[in-house]
């Protein structure tokens, strides 16, 4: 079955200081939706205000990507973070983000957890809770994005926020449809051609291969290009090409 449109996001934002690491004007160009880093794993606050402004003169769609309170290790360490502590650091980075996109005419339109704490709220009944609990501290009844079937969106339901399903055109899938971890060899797909092939797979068939070899259900209201790989910018202009060479409407979701 043919999906009519997709959201084409990326993570911005993720330098911090005189470090930069993605491309975030060319990007802007392309994607729909921006998850821009708050400053807990990269990001700071001239970062925040220029992406923003620069999203809100393309008309891209501003999301808060939080994370744990890690800029040593990107956010891609596992953390056991209190629960209050947790939801207090999640309100803290949606209300530093919305600041600056406020001040650009726009605003902070979804919340998408970064790395570590993105995969452990798959799992993570109180973790995920806790996160959800910080989107509802922070005001305005935000969307969350983030992975199909996750206790994360569980938690999100309940609380009567929306939830958008999200798949990765750059990331290997195990077999139950959560994606494999960055520590195993091939978790991250580095081949274009096959990123691309992915990417329309997931799109319009809600299907992709998994890392095994099976084919996996990925249904998804959203599709990810990570802003940090290499060649990023001419990548996601591949993926948003062939996506709409096959019908595919390329817009975002809120």
């Amino acid at each position: 079955m043919t999906s009519a449109s997709i959201d084409l996001n990326a993570d911005l934002g993720e330098g911090f200081g005189r470090w930069t690491l993605t491309d975030d004007e060319e990007l802007l160009s392309v994607v729909t939706s921006a998850n821009v880093a708050c400053g807990f794993h990269a990001g700071d606050a001239v970062t925040m205000r220029r992406v923003c402004d620069l999203a809100a003169q393309r008309g891209v769609t501003i999301g808060a990507q939080v994370s744990y309170r890690d800029l040593a290790g990107f956010g891609r360490r596992s953390m056991d973070v209190p629960a209050d502590e947790l939801a207090a650091e999640v309100a803290y980075q949606i209300g530093a983000l919305d600041v600056f996109a406020r001040a650009a005419g726009a605003r902070v339109a979804y919340v998408k957890p970064h790395g570590a704490l993105y995969n452990r709220v798959v799992r993570d009944e109180a973790q995920a809770a806790a996160v959800v609990a910080g989107v509802l501290l922070a005001g305005g009844g935000l969307p969350v994005l983030g992975l199909p079937g996750s206790r994360l969106h569980e938690a999100a339901g309940k609380a009567g926020l929306p939830v958008v399903t999200e798949a990765f055109g750059d990331r290997a899938y195990t077999a139950d449809g959560s994606l494999l971890p960055r520590g195993q060899e091939g978790a991250v797909v580095t081949d274009p051609a096959e990123v691309v092939e992915r990417s329309v797979s997931m799109a319009r068939f809600g299907v992709v291969t998994a890392h095994c070899g099976r084919s996996v259900a990925v249904r998804a209201r959203s599709l990810c290009l990570h802003g940090d790989t290499p060649g990023a910018v001419g990548l996601a202009r591949r993926v948003r090409a062939e996506l709409e060479a096959t019908g595919v409407r390329v817009e975002a979701f809120v």
